[in-house]
């Protein structure tokens, strides 16, 4: 797992508390302020548990003193009623931190669990299942994190990290050549991606020595073709609205990477619920 995406983990927690908390949680006022409590977190179905350290941030930052008791920890396999983890401290604060941890819990435990079903799916082939930038504003790294718990792979974190040339910017450069020979001269130690449409445009592609060529709503069979004539030179993505249940005849094609935006944009909250004893 990179570090990398751990960063800025405080500040995101930070922004999630302060936009729930606001002035002040009023309702935990209602309950006296020395008051003890301990409470349980308990997954309601078939899931992978993503999201431990935005979780134990969140009590964190809200009371220093609370204690969390992980019984599972990230990547690991929860069914229907599972004891997720234990949190022990002032009653106020187990309640003010609740929905901001489930929150994270939820949200990148779902992303988890649907990379993990379509690594799965494509694991008697080569290729690598990646993310792409159709992430959650503000949860990008968090969701990345997600993306490589369920084991798959992270494209490029952003525009800054990596070339990739689409239609507009081949149009606005003149020409894909160009376009490669631009990002060489300006970026020599960045990957080059290029994205093309059909195979006379993977050919200048290829001649122009992009590292990898992003094939873009191919068919089958013009994937296979276009393994075909790549022959090893380049990385072949495909890309086009694949998911769980289109990955895996594009994966038998013979292409390493596909881009699946699914993964964390077509997502639902995995079912969690904290339990006050």
């Amino acid at each position: 797992m990179s570090n990398a995406l751990l960063e800025g983990l405080d500040v995101t927690v930070r922004n999630a508390l302060a936009e729930d908390i606001g002035s002040g949680d009023i309702t935990t006022e209602l309950i006296p302020e020395g008051r003890d409590a301990e409470a349980r977190v308990i997954c309601r179905q078939h899931a992978t548990l993503c999201g431990e350290p935005w979780v134990n941030e969140v009590f964190r930052q809200i009371d220093p003193s609370a204690v969390i008791e992980w019984q599972h920890h990230d990547g690991d396999a929860l069914s229907p009623n599972d004891l997720v983890f234990i949190a022990k401290g002032k009653a106020r604060s187990l309640l003010t931190a609740e929905r901001t941890a489930l929150n994270f819990l939820q949200t990148l435990s779902s992303v988890a669990s649907r990379a993990k079903t379509i690594a799965a799916q494509v694991k008697h082939t080569k290729v690598k299942i990646l993310d792409t930038r159709k992430t959650i504003p503000g949860l990008r790294l968090a969701q990345k994190y997600a993306v490589q718990v369920g084991d798959c792979f992270n494209h490029r974190i952003g525009l800054y990290d990596a070339y990739l040339i689409k239609e507009n910017h081949i149009n606005a450069c003149g020409g894909i050549s160009k376009a490669i020979k631009n990002a060489r001269r300006l970026h020599p130690e960045r990957n080059v991606e290029v994205e093309v449409e059909n195979h006379e445009q993977l050919c200048e592609a290829l001649e122009a020595n992009a590292d990898i060529v992003l094939l873009d709503n191919h068919t089958l069979d013009m994937l296979r073709e276009a393994v075909k004539i790549n022959n090893g030179q380049a990385k072949l993505e495909a890309s086009g609205g694949y998911d769980i249940n289109s990955a895996i005849a594009v994966a038998e094609t013979g292409v390493d990477y596909i881009s699946v935006g699914s993964l964390t944009k077509h997502i639902y909250a995995t079912d969690f619920t904290m339990l006050f004893d």
